[in-house]
């Protein structure tokens, strides 16, 4: 009687151990990869107009663009409003004053300047940008208005905010962005064209996925991503929401992000009761508008 009770304890406790085996201890690795990029709905037209930009799809976060003029002579500063209001006219941005932490800085220096031989008027451009995905986000610009126009229409002022827009210098004399200003010159079509497109788009964040990874050993998941802000607007928090199958396995609390910037999620030994898990799904669940939400969700399968 006593071996029979030897032996059932020795055959219990060998399927106790397989079954531990089977349940907690890795045998092997299954490596996941992207099914689903999370494609985008959103893109930007490739005309080749932004060619007349510094950098591609330039613009501030905002169609309303603040600005601030400091230690300008009256003529000047009523040459440099006439110029906000001259864009404003033409374009769907809006420009507006405030008395500091301005978008577009404007300042003046009575010195003449001289630069290879030239008389320079002004100048102008961005001072702080935010590469993202799609656009090249202008964080603050600056302008340096020098000598007085001397035209009908405030021709350097237009040239240097259009600089402070991003814009670069046009090979057509008769364009306001000509390296040497005349009169009769006056900002293209081509220009008035890219900006309304560039602003039609609302300000809004844009949370995305750029990198996702994941490893199964035995039960155990590990999970690499990285999220970034690739809108015009600083984001909120959201969530992240990873699924085996129909199963929701994991629940990640996403911080708010600034606009371009990014956060990297590693987690390692997730314990799933599935052992194969064929898809993965991860979605990144916000309560706000977004430029796109199609780049929220990705799909990741096993390798073969």
């Amino acid at each position: 009687m006593g071996w029979k009770v030897l032996l059932s304890f020795i055959f219990i406790l060998i399927v106790v151990s397989l079954l531990v085996l089977y349940w907690f201890i890795p045998l092997g690795t299954i490596e996941y990869g992207l099914n689903s990029p999370g494609h985008s709905n959103f893109s930007l037209s490739s005309s080749g107009n932004e060619s007349m930009q510094f950098y591609q799809s330039m613009r501030y976060p905002d169609s309303r663009i603040s600005y601030m003029i400091d230690k300008c002579p009256l003529k000047k500063m009523e040459e440099m409003e006439r110029a906000f209001e001259t864009v404003s006219d033409q374009t769907i941005l809006n420009f507006y004053p405030v008395g500091s932490n301005e978008e577009i800085s404007v300042t003046c220096d009575s010195k003449t300047k001289v630069e290879g031989g030239l008389f320079i008027a002004g100048e102008g451009g961005p001072v702080n940008i935010t590469r993202s995905d799609k656009f090249n986000v202008i964080h603050k610009g600056g302008i340096l208005l020098i000598r007085e126009s001397k035209c009908e229409n405030p021709n350097i002022g237009t040239h240097e905010l259009l600089h402070a827009l991003g814009f670069d210098h046009s090979k057509n004399p008769d364009n306001i962005m000509y390296n040497v200003s005349k009169c009769s010159q006056t900002i293209g079509e081509d220009t008035i064209n890219l900006l309304n497109y560039l602003y039609s788009f609302p300000s809004q964040p844009d949370l995305s996925f750029e990198n996702v990874s994941a490893f199964m050993r035995g039960r155990y998941l590990d999970l690499n991503m990285t999220i970034r802000n690739n809108g015009l607007k600083d984001s909120e928090e959201a969530e992240i929401l990873v699924y085996a199958g129909d199963k929701l396995i994991k629940e990640i609390e996403l911080e708010a992000l600034e606009i371009g910037h990014g956060r990297v999620i590693v987690l390692t030994n997730i314990f799933t009761l599935k052992r194969n898990i064929d898809e993965l799904r991860f979605f990144i669940e916000s309560g706000f508008e977004e430029l796109d939400k199609a780049n929220n969700i990705v799909t990741l399968e096993i390798k073969k």
